[in-house]
């Protein structure tokens, strides 16, 4: 740091990548606060800085007023204020060793974080392209149909026989009921129009024939009374 950007009135401040022993002041959870002594200001341990396994709260680590061994990973100044990000993680907590004396954990843990807090800036949309070529057109990323109904002339594409059976069908299942009995009713008048037909052209022919027989016993009357006629003219000449 360089000293024209240090605040004034915060002596003691602790470097980078030391070690100390501090007393937890405060547990929360997502981390525990840990002050340091000789400086009046305290550093915030995260819950993924206090062991190498997953933590869920940092009750179950340290309680208040618990002494333990931590990092200094990060340091932030804020005009007056100034934040310290601390490790238990990188330091035996027995022995106060530092577990991290390359910082390479320190470097992998201040990498995601910036990549979380970047997040919100510069997002990135991905869209689905689909792996199809169009037969109308020869593009690829969309379906045939889907280029018959873009802006412009309109197609439609023709059904085959099979389908077009198939749509005959279900439109005559799907008919209601009512044309099913019209057409009951039309075979049933058709059918007794029929009968009628039949039954006047059987009368007509048997008032025919009734004329007929009719007509020929007349006829045969006639001719009887003419012979009768004759044979009295016969037996007068005589």
């Amino acid at each position: 740091m360089a000293e024209g950007t240090t605040p004034a009135g915060l002596d003691g401040l602790p470097p980078l990548h030391s070690i100390a022993k501090g007393e937890v002041v405060s547990v929360q959870s997502y981390g525990a606060f840990v002050r340091l002594p000789g400086y009046k200001k305290e550093g915030l341990v995260h819950v993924s800085e206090m062991s190498a396994s997953r933590v869920e709260n940092a009750s179950e680590i340290v309680d208040v007023g618990e002494h333990v061994w931590i990092k200094v990973i990060g340091c932030e100044i804020q005009g007056d204020k100034v934040k310290l990000s601390f490790s238990m993680k990188a330091v035996n907590q027995g022995t106060g060793q530092d577990l991290d004396p390359n910082n390479v954990m320190a470097d992998q843990d201040a990498r995601r974080r910036k990549q979380f807090r970047d997040h919100t800036s510069n997002r990135i949309t991905l869209e689905a392209v689909l792996n199809t070529t169009c037969s109308k057109c020869g593009c690829k990323g969309h379906f045939t149909k889907d280029c018959f109904s873009a802006p412009g002339l309109q197609y439609a594409l023709v059904p085959e026989e099979d389908d077009e059976e198939a749509q005959q069908q279900q439109t005559a299942t799907n008919r209601p009921p009512q044309d099913s009995d019209k057409k009951k009713k039309k075979k049933k008048m058709k059918k007794k129009k029929k009968r009628e037909r039949k039954e006047s052209d059987s009368d007509s022919s048997s008032e025919c024939k009734t004329k007929r027989r009719r007509h020929s016993n007349s006829l045969d009357r006639q001719e009887k009374k003419k012979k009768k006629h004759k044979k009295q003219k016969s037996h007068k000449h005589s």
